[in-house]
């Protein structure tokens, strides 16, 4: 090893330490007390019940707001459904995650898209015995919505429905977003 490369590792060294040297640990601890602030926490709650019917979901989501324009962030989501209205009886447990990001072209109208990866437990329940049909499932919703202060209420479709193997009853989907 020659002396010009030892040479320039040794300024290279020095430059780098002298640049982080100069780094202010105020701005630092300010730049993660900020990072929080631009943190919005919020989501939706979800339930239905009838004659021989029931659904609930809970689907909490934090976004970070990069500016007044653009959001994105991950959510989490649990539905529920029982139907005993049907032959047979059905039981759909579904749980995943999302990836949302959200565009405010104007303070009033809200952009959204939606990835969205759950796994479905379904079981019928037979007089004989039960049959169980689990599988994932993706969703690519795209939604306009009105908003006023933190609640925004729109609708949303899902792009990649499939009415043979789809939890939803509907590509198309009304939805009220709440966001703090």
């Amino acid at each position: 090893m020659g002396f010009k490369p030892i040479l320039l590792f040794i300024l290279w060294s020095f430059f780098c330490f002298k640049s982080f040297g100069q780094i202010d640990l105020s701005s630092v601890q300010s730049s993660k007390k900020d990072f929080w602030e631009q943190v919005s926490f919020g989501g939706g709650l979800g339930l239905n019940f009838g004659n021989g019917y029931f659904s609930g979901g809970i689907s909490p989501s934090a976004v970070y707001n990069f500016n007044q324009y653009f959001s994105a962030g991950l959510g989490l989501t649990y539905n529920y459904l029982s139907d005993k209205r049907r032959i047979p009886d059905v039981r759909i447990s579904a749980y995943g995650a999302s990836i949302i990001t959200l565009f405010n072209p104007i303070r009033e109208i809200q952009l959204s898209a939606e990835l969205e990866g759950i796994q479905v437990d379904r079981t019928f329940l037979f007089t004989d015995g039960d049959v169980k049909d689990d599988f994932f499932q993706e969703a690519l919703f795209l939604g306009a919505g009105f908003r006023t202060g933190n609640i925004t209420i729109g609708a949303r479709y899902n792009v990649l429905y499939d009415k043979d193997r789809s939890i939803y009853g509907s590509a198309f989907l009304p939805f009220v977003r709440v966001f703090f």
